[in-house]
């Protein structure tokens, strides 16, 4: 077989990981894109480039401090295992906790981007309406923006996907509970095992190019009204 029960085990780590993330990315991800288009404050520069921090920073600086803020010495550790959450790094919250931050840009800039577009126009239609900030958001603002959210939505699965720097970091490489797939690839490479590594990495490829395939597929079918 070409996968063993390591490798199993790996992927659905992995795709796990991936959707938890996803989805918290999206829930977390939405208002603050929402705010960083709306905005006029002076905090929308300081508050975006701390969001797109991850795109320019090495993954294993982010996982480094990470790692201090979140351990037994770290403040957020030290909060956590005061409220008896125990501690966040080697187990799967916190790889959770890792892979938001790391792949929060690549859920806002599309989202903001997809709400910068929309323009005052649709947001005063429903005012004249007399429709409430709420309803304006889920029934004009979200179907409007459809094509930003699902651009999101893949960048940000495939992004945690493919995260290997920081989740080394933060959630080590214990069998079953942090392991990932990028982890695992390299455990292959440094046994010398290049025929599992060459099927995981050959699985990870074929997976990136399906990610873009359906990205710029989405593309065309939302510049074509589809």
């Amino acid at each position: 077989m070409p996968f063993g029960p390591d490798d199993w085990s790996a992927i659905r780590l992995t795709l796990k990981l991936a959707a938890t993330a996803t989805c918290l990315l999206l829930l977390l991800g939405t208002p603050l894109a929402w705010w960083l288009a709306r905005t006029r404050s002076w905090l929308k520069g300081p508050v975006g480039a701390v969001v797109a921090l991850p795109l320019v920073l090495p993954p294993t600086v982010l996982g480094f401090y990470l790692l201090v803020t979140l351990g037994p010495n770290g403040p957020v550790g030290q909060l956590t295992q005061s409220l008896g959450l125990g501690l966040l790094p080697f187990t799967f919250p916190g790889l959770v906790l890792a892979s938001v931050l790391y792949s929060m840009p690549f859920v806002v800039q599309p989202l903001q981007q997809a709400f910068d577009t929309l323009g005052e126009r649709p947001l005063e239609v429903a005012a004249t309406l007399r429709a409430s900030p709420w309803d304006t958001f889920f029934s004009v603002v979200l179907p409007l923006a459809r094509p930003g959210f699902i651009t999101a939505t893949i960048l940000g699965f495939a992004h945690t996907v493919g995260e290997f720097g920081v989740v080394l970091m933060i959630g080590g490489n214990i069998p079953d509970k942090t392991r990932v797939v990028s982890v695992q690839i390299y455990d292959h490479v440094e046994a010398l095992e290049y025929t599992q590594a060459h099927w995981l990495a050959g699985g990870m490829l074929l997976f990136s190019f399906l990610v873009l395939l359906a990205l710029y597929g989405s593309k065309a079918r939302s510049r074509h009204g589809f």
